[in-house]
């Protein structure tokens, strides 16, 4: 074979490079796994009955609340994880290291024990749950402001890493030119690191706010299932099904409603993603 046939470009039939054939056989069955049992739900819904089970006053309660406390999470999360994130990304090697296992955390980590930690943090016997208890008679498990609370624990992850990420991969250059002719650290902040690290930023906040309205564990340890107060999307679907609370149909189509918010999501964030395909 000459050197030129060697560098020749591949054949669109090597494009998929050189696995083995056989492999595709697992890997049907194990996208059927996550395809079918998505399609069982989209077959089990009342398209008749869709409008009315959605505005019904338990769905519409729990949508409103999921929304709403979604996106003051997805606030929170904002203002605690750019300033995160920023830390992170300017780090050494060692400390980012692990600044970034921490913020990991929550993502291994079981939502229950999530909820739990909170409780025993803000319960009345916690050490913060007591202070604020004694000082100015506030409580907040069971609460709104506690599943906003257990929102933020379990989507902040989200917005952190992939903010650092695209910072970390925007480099020092562009804000050492811009420190260079005068500028200060706030306009830098916000006239280039911030710019540079957008898409990143966006893909953070659309993957936060979908973990906030889709979180279940935490919430239903650490706030409960109260309607209108605590029971969000997730908690009316689990309550439905276990024989109590809206009604399956109204379940059935909030189910389908989360699972429309994540495919949106998955396609936002592919939208923004640099280099993506269109």
């Amino acid at each position: 074979m000459t050197t030129a046939n060697r560098l020749a470009p591949r054949r669109s039939s090597d494009a998929g490079g050189f696995v083995p054939p056989i492999l595709a056989v697992p890997a049907i069955v194990g996208l059927a796994l996550l395809v079918v049992p998505l399609g069982a739900l989209v077959a089990r819904v009342d398209w008749t009955t869709l409008w009315a089970d959605v505005t019904s006053p338990e769905a519409v309660s729990a949508l409103t609340l999921s929304l709403v406390t979604g996106l003051v999470a997805t606030a929170v999360c904002v203002v605690l994880g750019v300033p995160m994130a920023l830390a992170i990304a300017r780090s050494g090697p060692r400390a980012s290291a692990v600044l970034r296992a921490i913020v990991t955390v929550p993502l291994v980590l079981p939502p229950m024990v999530g909820g739990v930690a909170l409780l025993f943090l803000f319960g009345r016997t916690g050490p913060v749950g007591a202070a604020l208890d004694a000082w100015w008679g506030i409580r907040i498990p069971f609460t709104t402001a506690a599943v906003v609370l257990a929102q933020v624990f379990v989507a902040l992850p989200f917005l952190v890493l992939a903010l650092e990420g695209a910072i970390r991969t925007s480099g020092l250059e562009y804000e050492r030119t811009a420190a260079t002719l005068g500028a200060r650290r706030w306009t830098i902040l916000w006239r280039v690191t911030l710019p540079l690290a957008a898409p990143g930023l966006v893909a953070g906040v659309i993957l936060c706010f979908a973990r906030a309205i889709g979180e279940f564990g935490a919430t239903a340890l650490f706030a409960g299932n109260a309607p209108g107060v605590t029971q969000t999307m997730p908690l009316a679907i689990y309550t439905a099904f276990n024989g109590s609370g809206v009604g399956r149909g109204p379940a059935v189509a909030l189910a389908l409603l989360l699972l429309v918010a994540a495919i949106a999501v998955l396609l936002l964030v592919r939208a923004w993603r640099p280099g993506a395909q269109r």
